[in-house]
């Protein structure tokens, strides 16, 4: 399937979604503030709900600072219909037992959304550190691993974000740093001045692409991380201090929950392996392929909440490690953020794995 084919069949989905949440929305806030003119809100809802896919093209097509700045405010108002939607859903069910006046309940459930979308974005602002140390057998010397994952450099997370991650990448002295796909976002320009800061990064890095690369200009991509110092592992196998570092595209399909690649690279079993793949799915395989560590991300861990809460039921292994059929499995939330530029019940992460000889 073409790009432009993969464009529209997302997008048209995505709008019918997005469309159906508007609609809610607008029609149930403006009963309850009084608005009787039901053509006229699903109008209004119609063309709110086009902001977003609409300035997303414009965006990737056409870039300038006003494509920017309206593809940054459609964002963050996709954030805040997420949440309306999610208090609009709560009201529903608690108006029964909490009496209020519906003028009075539209303002307030607006200044809720409001209120919580403000300490989202303030959120998403902040990267964390989170340390996890694995046991592997068959390691000579311990590896000090840095992931990062899902940081969709684009036109919200720029090169002023990615500097920030790539400086306190370094300050935690890594041997190696992995990054497990979605380094791009898919909207805005792709060019080596955008990830110019990863050619700082002090130790040997490793990329494998998520389902955002294939979103974008793959060929750019692969022409342009060279320089940057960063080792793209499609499919294939890398050697790092005794260590096999293996890399596998994201699955073709969105909704695949196997790997059947993993299974036909020469892996040794009989050394230490770790394989990156961008989403957590196809254990079963990694594991019959003898993989001691697999290192995902896709998640997001929801990003914003209640999405926190619905997530593990498409990933059953949605943050952190687990341990499954002798193998670990760590899932990253990501380092940045997609759609909305907001952060509720999750955090944006960097990972330092120190991975130790197991005893």
């Amino acid at each position: 399937m073409s790009r432009t084919l993969q464009y529209i069949a997302f997008y048209s989905v995505f709008f019918a979604v997005l469309w159906g949440m508007h609609l809610y929305v607008g029609l149930r806030l403006g009963r309850l503030l009084g608005c009787q003119n039901t053509w006229m809100l699903v109008g209004a809802c119609t063309l709110v709900a086009l902001t977003f896919p609409a300035f997303s093209l414009l965006e990737k097509f056409n870039p300038t600072t006003f494509s920017m700045l309206l593809y940054d405010a459609a964002s963050i108002w996709l954030g805040m219909v997420f949440l309306l939607l999610s208090i609009l859903l709560v009201y529903e069910v608690f108006r029964f037992f909490i009496p209020l006046q519906p003028k009075t309940a539209a303002l307030l459930m607006t200044g809720i959304a409001v209120l919580l979308s403000l300490y989202g974005i303030i959120n998403a602002l902040f990267i964390t550190v989170n340390t996890v140390d694995i046991p592997m057998q068959g390691l000579e010397n311990p590896l000090k691993i840095v992931q990062l994952s899902d940081i969709h450099v684009g036109t919200i997370h720029n090169s002023g974000f990615l500097t920030r991650i790539v400086d306190k990448t370094n300050a935690l002295g890594p041997d190696l740093v992995l990054i497990t796909g979605d380094l791009f976002d898919g909207i805005g320009p792709v060019n080596r001045q955008t990830i110019e800061p990863l050619t700082k990064l002090m130790a040997k890095t490793y990329f494998v692409i998520g389902n955002h690369e294939r979103y974008d200009d793959m060929e750019k991509i692969q022409s342009i991380l060279p320089d940057a110092g960063v080792e793209m592992l499609r499919n294939r196998i890398a050697d790092f201090r005794g260590v096999q570092i293996v890399g596998v595209d994201a699955p073709l399909r969105d909704g695949e929950k196997s790997n059947s690649v993993v299974g036909t690279l020469p892996i040794d079993r009989a050394r230490p392996s770790i394989l990156m793949y961008h989403v957590p799915v196809g254990i079963d395989e990694a594991v019959k392929a003898g993989i001691n560590l697999q290192l995902s991300g896709h998640t997001h861990n929801g990003q914003l909440f209640p999405f926190t809460l619905f997530a593990k039921l498409l990933y059953p292994q949605v943050k952190g490690l687990y341990t499954i059929n002798g193998m670990h499995l760590y899932v990253s939330p990501g380092t940045g953020t997609w759609g909305p530029p907001m952060r509720i019940g999750s955090s944006n992460e960097v990972t330092l794995i120190n991975l130790v000889p197991e005893q």
